[in-house]
């Protein structure tokens, strides 16, 4: 991965602006705030007849590694899941009845998914839910992870983990535009992907690090023009 030396994303202080951005928030769970991940206005109205009318409610934590270069830690689905599998995805899931916040759920689910110890998690803030077709209304939980953690994960929902740099995703030269065809409607329509070491982080996973994106550095340079603005990460 070559890095510009002149690229603000690889100097900035990306953890305390995080922190500093989301100091005070709170989970929003609201219709009007829903966003729906990295897509364009437009193709967004086909996304949204295809959605469920009442979406079950999920969390997930952005798992923040602190260090010298802060890295994201993600997951890759075990592929004999029956939906998602193979995917790259944040540890997370359905928000039971027991789980007294979606931190709490997305704490859990991390615990459960990958073995991370709650107790190492600092959670900084929310970001806005993101409403996804496969019926879920995902609250995306941002949490600042001490270094030096084991994981445990559970071979039967996940495959592997691996970190991507933080700057890496604030980098807007990391985005790029596909299109996929929706599989309930048959709609094509545009989302961001973003490439890292011979994977691909695409579908909801990558529509919150686009919002991520959108409350640290704006809408990506070349959003408007390519028709595929996400939503604002602060309304």
């Amino acid at each position: 991965m070559a890095e510009a030396p002149d690229n603000p994303a690889n100097t900035r202080d990306w953890a305390a602006l995080i922190r500093a951005k989301l100091a005070g928030t709170a989970p929003r769970h609201a219709p009007a705030d829903w966003i729906l991940p990295g897509m364009s206005a437009a193709d967004g109205e086909i996304y949204r007849r295809a959605l469920p009318a009442a979406p079950t409610p999920a969390a997930v934590l952005i798992p923040i590694v602190e260090g010298e270069r802060p890295t994201i830690l993600l997951t890759e689905r075990a592929s004999g899941l029956r939906t998602h599998a193979g995917q790259v995805s944040f540890p997370g899931g359905h928000i039971e009845a027991s789980d007294p916040s979606p931190a709490a759920a997305a704490l859990r689910e991390a615990h459960e998914e990958i073995g991370l110890e709650a107790q190492l998690v600092s959670v900084a803030g929310f970001l806005p839910d993101h409403i996804v077709i496969t019926g879920f209304r995902i609250t995306p939980v941002v949490g600042f992870v001490r270094a030096g953690f084991t994981l445990r994960p559970d071979r039967q929902e996940v495959q592997s983990t691996f970190e991507v740099p933080l700057d890496y995703i604030l980098d807007p030269g990391n985005f790029r535009l596909q299109r996929r065809r929706l599989i309930r409607s048959g709609a094509e329509v545009a989302f961001w992907d973003i490439p890292f070491e011979g994977r691909t982080i695409w579908g909801a996973t990558a529509g919150i690090l686009l919002t991520l994106h959108h409350l640290c550095v704006g809408p990506l340079p070349f959003e408007h023009g390519a028709g595929a603005a996400a939503g604002q990460a602060a309304r």
